[in-house]
């Protein structure tokens, strides 16, 4: 739509009528959403319940659920919050004294640490791919740690000089390209297909190791040190882009923003490595532009997704009360303003907000949590549109992000919805 000078904003019933009906949780795409997922299975065939954390972004529980949903074992899921983000459930407690994510109920048997639930499952319900206790699936679990290490060492250290830095950074490469040479021994894009049909082949148990941290690698290398692991490392490029054409891991990814800001807290802290790449990346996440191919292939829906626009206007609406009393503006002032971003979104069109509002929409621009609170896609959307929106106000920014925890982000007030 060709943009004008300014148009009204939208009102809230207007709004409410574009909304969309979400895909279906239960039986349909993977999600952040669903209680129970079947697979088309009837209930009373559900043998396991997963605890993982409400926010959707902890590495461990991506680690059961990606498992779960390629090989779609029907179970149930509750929500438990994580320390970062606020008070642990005592029930939760009570049931897991330590408080630690995941958790994982088979057969009323309580299993604790991801890689025991991962052999208490495949033990269950056979492998996914290769076995975990292969000789050449532990090759492949030991390089993910030795990558992981890397990336501590580099991206958690304080203080390291230029030639610390340098020498950190080749460490991390010389695994990652182990991991690429991984890759091109199998024919098609993983490391450890479930078929010999790499067409239609599902990742193995070997690449559902590799997922979580690989994502939040690619994610922090960037923002903190200006390194582009899919350009510097293209077989792990194809490995993401690979994974980006599938409902399971689209359901499941988050974003640069919110790994970027939410890894402090859980790492004890992120070392900036200052040069005119790390700036430039960083502010891209941070104003919502986002960082296009470097984070995501997945830049288009399919037929079954629904635009990413309207589905991001959808859970705004649905969480329209709590999103206007939280904000630093309060509800009434913080009306018109989310109301123009919306409009923007939705109609293409500049929507100038109320004056002194620009604070405001960059608190929520910074608070959204994918895959949480929507897909990647339909997040990069809003983030974009709040930040527009602002800019037709001003400069002046909201509340920072803690590095030390992001009670910010405590559920507790959207549970009730």
């Amino acid at each position: 739509m060709t943009m004008q000078s300014s148009i009204k904003a939208m009102s809230w019933e207007s709004l409410a009528e574009q909304a969309i009906s979400e895909p279906e949780r239960i039986n349909g795409p993977t999600n952040a959403h669903a209680n129970l997922r079947l697979f088309g299975s009837s209930e009373d065939t559900v043998r396991v319940t997963l605890y993982r954390d409400h926010h959707a972004w902890c590495p461990y529980c991506q680690k059961i659920w990606l498992w779960l949903e390629w090989k779609q074992i029907p179970y149930r899921i509750s929500k438990v919050t994580m320390r970062c983000y606020g008070k642990k459930e005592a029930w939760f407690l009570n049931k897991v004294p330590s408080g630690m994510l995941p958790a994982l109920e088979l057969d009323g048997r309580l299993i604790t640490e991801s890689d025991q639930i991962l052999l208490a499952l495949e033990h269950a319900f056979g492998p996914l791919g290769n076995r975990l206790e292969q000789p050449h699936t532990l090759k492949l679990r030991h390089l993910e740690r030795q990558l992981f290490r890397a990336w501590c060492q580099w991206l958690c250290t304080p203080g390291l000089s230029l030639k610390q830095e340098q020498a950190c950074k080749e460490q991390f490469q010389v695994i990652a390209r182990m991991m690429e040479q991984q890759l091109k021994v199998e024919e098609g894009p993983w490391l450890d297909p479930t078929s010999n049909t790499p067409n239609s082949s599902p990742p193995g148990s070997a690449d559902v190791v590799f997922i979580p941290y690989l994502e939040r690698m690619n994610a922090s290398l960037a923002y903190y040190k200006g390194f582009r692991l899919r350009e510097e490392h293209p077989a792990i490029n194809e490995w993401f882009k690979a994974l980006e054409k599938l409902d399971v891991y689209r359901g499941t990814q988050g974003d640069i923003h919110t790994h970027a800001h939410d890894l402090p807290p859980q790492m004890g802290g992120c070392w900036v490595a200052p040069n005119q790449k790390q700036q430039e990346l960083a502010e891209a996440v941070d104003n919502g532009e986002g960082l296009a191919d470097l984070e995501t292939s997945w830049t288009t829906t399919n037929d079954s997704e629904p635009q990413p626009e309207l589905l991001a206007l959808t859970r705004v609406l649905k969480h329209r009360q709590r999103l206007l009393e939280l904000n630093p503006l309060g509800p009434l002032r913080f009306d018109q303003p989310l109301r123009a971003t919306l409009t923007r979104m939705f109609l293409g069109a500049a929507c100038m907000p109320d004056t002194d509002s620009a604070p405001g929409l960059r608190y929520l621009r910074d608070r959204i949590s994918v895959p949480r609170d929507m897909p990647l896609i339909a997040a990069r959307r809003l983030r974009q549109a709040l930040e527009q929106t602002a800019q037709l106000d001003g400069a002046e920014l909201g509340p920072p992000l803690s590095i030390h925890n992001r009670f910010d982000q405590n559920p507790v007030p959207f549970l009730t919805m």
